[in-house]
């Protein structure tokens, strides 16, 4: 992709996805994501009423009369966008490919978070992590986020969400807010999850196409998997084959429910041919 076609196709998501944080995500984010804590002031007389839970005990002995500790509410918010590049995201049967919805979603979201003057950063992940881009603020800095989302080349095509946890929790020592990007075509990340999610806010963002869910009567067709390259021949006449198929579709997307439910961690599924739009601002109010 030259620069020029970049430049353009960068602008285009930010036209669109800008209007959306500005005039629908930007309140329903910050509602729904508030400081996130306490943080400590400064220390001032006890006052009648104060909560004397509050003492702190330290300066009320060097002066020898009370003082309490005065915290105010953490309004600055950091939100990380974990991204999956692996293979498996450039497939699409309606208009567009998973990748492109999983972009813009993601513009979104930064965007939202720019409103809200809080930062942002991105980690592009498939079986290793791919890039990371610390969180910072500003206009600059999301459009460069946009940038590399659109125009990155992974190393590799395979998924491993359980190394990019990982790698969020050893470069994220404060809480953020985390949104996993994914069409969670995988597994064993339920323990890291786990891990992840008692120290971040996390929400799995499940992407899919609706010819992922079954596979239609089409005869012998070449189906190439693509995270590992493979090609092969499959009989999709066969009744058997069909259904084994749905199965192992189906339980992966039990495994993504059950395995964000059980973290404590949010989630939703959207379809390519669906609005994630709606899909976004439903689970926002749920959540608000």
């Amino acid at each position: 992709m030259d620069t020029k076609e970049l430049l353009k196709k960068v602008r285009k998501i930010e036209i669109k996805t800008r209007r959306l944080s500005d005039h629908i995500f930007g309140g329903e984010y910050h509602s729904t994501f508030k400081g996130r804590g306490m943080t400590f002031s400064e220390v001032r007389q006890y006052q009648y009423g104060d909560d004397v839970r509050s003492i702190d005990w330290n300066v009320t002995a060097r002066y020898n009369e009370p003082y309490i500790k005065v915290f105010e509410e953490e309004r600055e918010l950091t939100m990380m966008l974990m991204v999956d590049v692996s293979g498996s995201e450039l497939f699409g049967s309606s208009n567009q490919f998973k990748k492109e919805i999983i972009t813009e979603i993601s513009a979104t979201l930064a965007f939202s978070a720019m409103q809200n003057n809080d930062k942002a950063g991105l980690i592009l992940f498939s079986d290793e992590v791919e890039l990371f881009i610390p969180p910072k603020k500003g206009k600059s800095h999301v459009l460069r986020i946009i940038r590399e989302l659109l125009e990155f080349k992974p190393k590799s095509n395979k998924t491993d969400i359980a190394e990019a946890l990982k790698y969020l929790t050893s470069v994220m020592k404060k809480k953020a807010i985390v949104f996993v990007l994914s069409d969670f075509i995988a597994e064993d990340y339920e323990r890291t999850l786990k891990i992840t999610g008692n120290k971040h806010d996390v929400t799995g963002i499940r992407v899919y196409d609706q010819r992922e869910e079954n596979i239609p009567n089409l005869g012998m067709v070449q189906m190439l998997d693509a995270e590992t390259g493979a090609i092969q021949l499959v009989n999709t006449q066969s009744k058997k084959v069909r259904q084994a198929y749905g199965k192992y579709h189906k339980e992966r997307v039990d495994y993504f429910t059950e395995t964000f439910t059980k973290s404590g961690c949010g989630s939703l599924s959207c379809r390519v041919d669906e609005s994630y739009v709606k899909k976004l601002l439903g689970y926002f109010k749920r959540r608000g």
